[in-house]
């Protein structure tokens, strides 16, 4: 493994936690030697996550839609920035360039973007893991939502296990590196 894509609120939110969590994956990434693959934006968890990775010598590589470039939000500093025409080919590309896939708390463009890529997996066209990195508690709902599909049968129990829910940065690594995609199911 060698690049994570992350995906993060262009807000910090309202509680340091969440600040502090995307510095600790920042650190993680690095002292891992995972480049990081992101929205390309100098706002929010977004910024905060790739500065702390430059800053720490690693690589980012910045991904944004040309309308998001346009107005402004990309960070400055960074080294690889393609300004791609949509968010669909944002998302496309970043699932194409990572090996992982893992979520901080962020907003609907977050569960969006994660939620498509634990998707294409399930379809066969994504082979990274896919995580929520579970700050306080943050996707908790979202977990249990996940295990009620399983139970009501629209989600299997194989394919419920191939997505992991963790504030632990040490799990992330295990799960990540013990991952085998899923079968793909035939009709």
């Amino acid at each position: 493994m060698k690049k994570v894509a992350v995906y993060c609120g262009a807000s910090t939110g309202n509680k340091p936690m969440y600040e502090a969590a995307t510095v600790e994956l920042a650190h993680w990434l690095v002292a891992h030697d995972l480049e990081l693959v992101y929205g390309g934006g100098g706002v929010g968890l977004m910024g905060v996550l790739a500065n702390t990775v430059i800053s720490d010598g690693g690589q980012v590589h910045g991904i944004i839609p040309q309308d998001l470039y346009d107005r402004g939000t990309a960070l400055k500093t960074l080294t690889d920035l393609r300004v791609v025409a949509d968010m669909d080919v944002r998302k496309a590309t970043m699932m194409k360039e990572a090996d992982a896939c893992v979520a901080l708390p962020g907003g609907p463009g977050t569960l969006e973007e994660i939620a498509e890529a634990y998707s294409w997996a399930r379809i066969g066209d994504n082979d990274d893991p896919c995580v929520f990195f579970n700050v306080n508690g943050y996707y908790d709902p979202l977990r249990q939502m996940f295990d009620r599909m399983t139970e009501e049968a629209f989600l299997t129990e194989p394919d419920r296990q191939k997505l992991l829910f963790s504030d632990s940065l040490s799990d992330v690594w295990t799960f990540i590196n013990s991952y085998v995609p899923p079968v793909i199911r035939t009709y």
